[in-house]
């Protein structure tokens, strides 16, 4: 319960502050999850001798991971322990001594293990716990020579088990560990050193193929019963094996034994054994002439067994004669006689009177010349299908070389030397359906040469020497769909050099000298062609034209053209690619284009994939829109193109864009548009590029450390080439992000605060901010000093501050009991003393600081008059931060305190100093009021800034003659009185 409210609160909190989500970066030191397969992970030539450095960032998702080709010496336990859905996991080509108990726990899932072509010497007992589902363990190549009898204790569902080129010699012991694996199957032990197979254990009855090749086998001595489960027996290379140690073994479920380079004979071995001979190989036991070879078939025929396959590869049989297999017993599917001498084939007629055979096998022999076979007719092979005279030495094949054989349907004679094939040498094929000639020596082509094989569908030409195809020679290959004329010296086709091909799928003419290609050679190719390969040849074009080559391809889907000899194509013409509406794959790698126009690409609508790799020569600029179409488009190969900026102008259409390879750019920087426009990528490599660890990056780092959907490849060892020895993943971006949260809140709370105290502080403080500016400005313009002087001066008596309303009292009574009759006042008016165009605020200034005194006529319009607040402001400065007695409060009209409350600077004047209220109409002797009124406001105006005690002796004397007179005043009506 409480756990659910924490992360309730969490999760509010994480709204409220906009918390970013607790993603994780998806990228990894060592390896390299599959972009097609986000289940499978490469770690391969990292140079690691840490396993944990390889596997400790990987997900817990994974199936499938490759480690070999590093420098791993040791399996802690535990070491996959995070990775328990693994099923197939490799660690061979590593260094690997030794295998840890526990090395693999927790992997129950895992299927195959492979820890090939290491340095293991031994193997602990518990090496292999927890792998209860491995069906498959690799450990050829390595240095075992002992292990544990208990390690494969657990392995109850092996089914494979690999020990070849080992040290290996104690046979019992090896049986002794796989005894109770009731699901092995197969065991591999070719490449030890056993010298026998004594043992006390059984073999495990499942076990069906067993290896013992390239052993020291001098005897088996093992029970009669060891062998009786096997299907597949293989004893060969073992030299020093003789046919007596086979005797009385129970061999009759053997399907399959090879015994070649052995001492065991074919006579001894049917006397010896009940071995069916007929599931035997005879390859490598010195049947060297037709002699021997007669002898072997007699020995057959006697056991009456049925022939499904006679193999006598490896024999050094150089010659046979004529119907040297009639004595066999009829083979019914193979015939193999590879690896011997054989220099002639004759028409096979050493084969005479096998005329069941199915597959007939003389490769790597060195048969000179097949000869013609038109007068062979009376014997032929009606059911052979397949014959394979490749990698031999033959230089030509005369007229009719296969009339014996008129249903092949697959006839190989490539990795020969023929240079003359007889334009009737394939004359009666009707039924073939694959023709290789790849790898030979063959200038010419003739349209005769092909003319019965209707059925073909396969014609492979790769690796020979033609220059020119001529018109309609292959009119009679209209079923062929594949045509490989990849590797000649092609640089011409005649007009009608594709005509009758109405199937062809698939054309190769990579590695031959074309220079252009023209829209006329592929125009019978319209409606059938789906690959097309012309990488490696010699286009190259030097200035724009507007036809373009496949404009009659609609439907052609693979097209390349990487790689030209010796310059590249340099330029891609206008309209280069028009037609190839259908097209998905595209290659122009390893060119020196050296511009690519913005439209080049503007006809590839269904592009799904477009290599580009070393394509440009330089330093390159891909022009904005370059990519507008290619909105289907799912694999970008772009390395090593100069590349100097990654913008979302060039590449932001490339929505459906899944893998994206940049390795060896020269970009500095990566557009943040980019990547929000590329909402499909799941795949970025950037390595070898100079990504600056600056802060136009920091966004970029924060990326590459938070996605959840992008993997960059090898994201935590991307380098900074700035920085040597930093990390771009954990570079220094404190002093490149303002912390906008923090400052947005700063600044609105202050925002708020200032809203609410403003309002409180122009009530109240208004006028004080006001008049400290004027000073402020007064001083600045250096006033302050001549105002200071004024002052003592003293130019007038008073200021008179007064609203204009008020202005008609002011002269009618103020000015003429002040300064008239004789009183030796002067005053200061504004509209009489104010220096014409001076700036108002500065006479007022000048005329606070130049009076002795300031009279502030106080009415209830004064108190709403602006300039009239600045002046009384002005004079109760003086008064209370000069402490000079300069301000007197005439007030014309009685006012409640609640409206002066909201004058608080008058209100402490009041508080502090004496105020004069003219006497009003309702007085009982306005009259007599009026003259105490201006016997006081003169008397306060003839006080200078004296010492208090002086001012007290005048006051007392100035009360002592006007007491008699006030009191009488008062008797009569006490709201007259002068003082609160």
């Amino acid at each position: 319960m409480v756990r659910s409210i924490v992360l309730a609160l969490a999760i509010v909190l994480g709204h409220l502050f906009q918390l970013p989500p607790p993603t994780v970066a998806y990228g990894f030191k060592n390896c390299i999850e599959n972009p097609f397969n986000r289940y499978s992970f490469n770690c391969l030539h990292r140079q690691q001798r840490n396993i944990s450095a390889l596997v400790a960032d990987l997900p817990d998702w994974a199936t499938s991971l490759n480690i070999s080709h590093n420098q791993v010496s040791h399996i802690p336990p535990g070491s996959f322990s995070h990775l328990q859905q693994l099923k197939t996991l490799k660690l061979d080509w590593n260094y690997l001594q030794n295998v840890s108990n526990y090395a693999f726990l927790n992997l129950g899932q895992l299927e195959s293990l492979n820890l090939s072509t290491n340095k293991i010497k031994t193997l602990e007992p518990l090496a292999f716990s927890g792998l209860e589902n491995l069906t498959e363990l690799i450990l050829s190549s390595n240095a075992l020579w002992d292990f544990p009898p208990q390690v494969f204790s657990n392995l109850t569902n092996l089914n494979f088990l690999n020990f070849q080129i080992n040290r290996l010699s104690n046979f019992s012991r090896i049986m002794e560990s796989v005894t109770h694996l009731h699901k092995l199957m197969k065991l591999d032990l070719c490449n030890n050193q056993l010298t026998s197979l004594h043992h006390s254990s059984s073999l495990p009855p499942s076990l069906a193929i067993l290896y013992l090749c390239s052993n020291r086998l001098a005897t088996l001595a093992c029970k009669d019963t060891f062998l009786s489960s096997v299907h597949l027996l293989d004893l060969s290379y073992n030299g020093q094996l003789k046919s007596n140690s086979l005797r009385g073994l129970d061999m009759r479920n053997i399907s399959y034994m090879r015994l070649r380079f052995t001492q065991v004979s074919a006579t001894d071995l049917f006397s010896f054994s009940n071995v069916n001979p007929g599931h035997v190989d005879f390859s490598g036991m010195g049947l060297q002439n037709s002699s021997k070879v007669m002898e072997l078939c007699k020995l057959l025929k006697s056991k009456k067994c049925n022939m499904h396959r006679l193999i006598l590869q490896d024999n050094n049989i150089s010659n046979l004669k004529d119907a040297t297999f009639s004595n066999c017993p009829l083979i019914m599917e193979t015939f193999d006689l590879s690896h011997n001498r054989l220099k002639s084939a004759g028409c096979l007629r050493f084969l005479k009177g096998q005329n069941h055979l199915v597959k007939i096998i003389l490769e790597h022999n060195v048969l000179s010349h097949l000869e013609s076979c038109r007068s062979q007719q009376s014997m032929s092979f009606p059911n052979l299908a397949t014959l394979s005279y490749r990698y031999n030495r033959i230089l030509d094949v005369k007229s009719f070389a296969f009339s014996h054989t008129p249903n092949l349907t697959t006839l190989n004679l490539n990795i020969n030397s023929i240079a003359y094939l007889d334009r009737k040498a394939l004359k009666g094929l009707r039924r073939l359906t694959t023709l290789r000639l790849d790898n030979n020596l063959l200038t010419d082509i003739y349209k005769e040469s092909f003319s019965d094989l209707h059925r073909l569908r396969t014609l492979n030409l790769r690796e020979n020497r033609i220059a020119v195809i001529f018109n309609e020679t292959f009119h009679a290959l209209g079923c062929l769909q594949i045509l490989d004329l990849g590797g000649n010296k092609i640089s011409k086709f005649q007009q009608n050099a594709f005509a009758g091909l109405h199937s062809l799928a698939n054309l190769y003419l990579d590695g031959n000298h074309l220079k252009q290609i023209d829209g006329w050679h592929f125009e019978r190719l319209r409606a059938t062609l789906r690959v097309l390969d012309l990488q490696g040849n010699r286009i190259r074009y030097l200035y724009n034209y507007s036809d373009s080559p496949f404009v009659n391809l609609s439907h052609l889907q693979d097209l390349k053209l990487d790689g030209q000899m010796p310059y590249g194509i340099t330029l891609l013409p206008n309209g280069f690619f028009r037609g190839l509406k259908s097209l998905r794959s595209l290659r122009l790698g390893n060119n020196r284009i050296y511009y690519l126009q913005p439209d080049i690409f503007d006809d590839l609508t269904s592009l799904e994939f477009l290599s580009l790799d070393n394509s440009c020569d330089g330093v390159t600029q891909l022009q904005p829109g370059i990519f507008k179409n290619q909105r289907k488009l799912r694999r970008l190969n772009a390395e090593n193109m100069g590349i100097q900026s990654l913008t979302a102008d060039v590449f932001g259409n490339l929505t459906q864009l899944q893998v994206l390879m940049l390795t060896h750019n020269a970009m500095q920087t990566v557009d943040q548009t980019l990547l929000e426009n590329l909402t499909s990528l799941r795949y970025l490599d950037l390595r070898h590029i100079p990504i600056s660890c600056t802060c136009p990056n920091s966004w970029f780092q924060n990326w590459t450390n938070n996605n959840p959907k992008v993997q960059l490849v090898y994201h935590y060892s991307l380098m900074c080439p700035d920085h040597p020895g930093a990390y771009f993943y954990n570079f220094d971006t404190k002093v490149c992000y303002l912390d906008v949260g923090g400052y947005l809140f700063a600044f609105t709370s202050n925002l708020i605060f200032l809203l609410s105290v403003l309002p409180l502080l122009y009530a109240k403080l208004y006028w004080n901010l006001k008049y400290s500016y004027y000073v402020f400005r007064s001083w600045f313009g250096e006033r302050w000093r001549r105002l200071r002087e004024e002052e003592e001066q003293c130019k007038y008596d008073a200021f008179i501050s007064y609203n204009s309303a008020d202005e008609k009292w002011v002269l009618e009574q103020l000015l003429p009991n002040l300064e008239g009759g004789g009183s030796p006042f002067r005053l200061c008016l504004h509209h009489r003393d104010f220096e014409l165009g001076r700036d108002i605020v500065d006479n007022i200034v000048a005329a606070v600081y130049g009076s002795r005194k300031t009279v502030c006529v106080v009415s209830q319009r004064y108190l709403r008059s602006e300039w009239c607040s600045l002046e009384i402001q002005l004079a109760s400065y003086r008064l209370f931060h000069e402490l000079r007695d300069v301000l007197l409060l005439v007030f014309l009209e009685p006012i409640p305190d609640r409206q002066l409350s909201a004058y608080h600077r008058m209100r402490k004047v009041m508080l502090n100093k004496t105020y004069l209220q003219w006497p009003g109409a309702d007085c009982s002797d306005p009259t007599q009021a009026q003259e105490l009124f201006w016997t006081k406001l003169r008397r306060a105006l003839r006080s200078s800034n004296i010492s208090h005690s002086e001012e007290v002796e005048e006051e007392k004397a100035e009360r002592e003659e006007s007491e008699p007179f006030v009191d009488q005043i008062a008797l009569d009506d006490e709201t007259c009185y002068l003082k609160p």
